[in-house]
This record gives structure tokens, C-alpha cells and sequence, in this order.
């Protein structure tokens, strides 16, 4: 019986994931496309540059997602710490910057800052 209930906790992490990396690769794929047919129309090259930089964490995230997909839960403690370090860096670098940070810019920190937050605790 612990047997199925392992699999089936498995199975539904793994669903999860699955969801959770199509929800990645399509929101990156909106933001390339926004990239590519509005670059001359930014506000500010301090947006594009947000904006590449969030599509860079996308794809590290899509890459770690897959490998869990792939290879299980053995990287595990590894993304925890990584999306730990990255939550209190950014969290300093607000706390220090937000003075002399754009409206936009801090609203999309913030809101990454929150989508960490709910990484971290479903990772716990």
C-alpha cells in the first residue's frame, strides 16, 4: 500500500511538473514574440533588459524542469538553495536600489520575487 501511495505522489509531482513546464515554455514564448515585434517601441531599454533577463531565468528553470522530469529528485536540494540565494540577493538588491528603481521595474521584481516565494514553498 506504501508502494501506491509513493507512485501515486510521484505520479502527481511529476503531472505537476509537467504543467508547471508548459506554463514556462509558453510564457517565454509570449515574451520572445512580444521581444521581436515590439523592440522599437520600448519605454525603456531598462525593460528589454528585464525582460531578457526574466527569459533567461525561464530557460534555466525550463532546463532544471526537464531534467526532473528526466532524472527524478536528485537535484532537488540544488534548485531549493539556488532559488533561496537568488530570493535573498534580489530581496537586498530591492531593499538597497528601489529608491532609484523605475515603477515597472520594481512592480516585476517584486511580482518575481513572489513567484519565488511560491516555488520555495511548494518545494518545502
Amino acid at each position: 500500500m506504501d508502494n501506491d501511495k509513493n507512485g501515486n505522489k510521484q505520479g502527481l509531482e511529476t503531472e505537476r511538473r509537467i504543467d508547471h513546464l508548459e506554463n514556462l515554455v509558453e510564457k517565454k514564448t509570449r515574451t520572445e514574440r512580444h521581444l521581436e515585434q515590439h523592440t522599437d517601441i520600448s519605454s525603456s531599454p531598462k525593460n528589454i533588459e528585464h525582460a531578457k533577463q526574466i527569459q533567461k531565468e525561464r530557460q534555466w528553470e525550463i532546463d532544471h524542469l526537464k531534467d526532473k522530469i528526466a532524472n527524478g529528485d536528485n537535484s532537488s536540494n540544488d534548485y531549493k538553495e539556488n532559488t533561496e540565494k537568488r530570493f535573498l540577493y534580489t530581496e537586498g538588491y530591492l531593499n538597497h536600489n528601489a529608491d532609484h528603481m523605475d515603477k515597472q521595474t520594481f512592480n516585476n521584481a517584486m511580482e518575481k520575487q513572489e513567484h519565488r516565494k511560491d516555488q520555495l514553498n511548494s518545494l518545502k
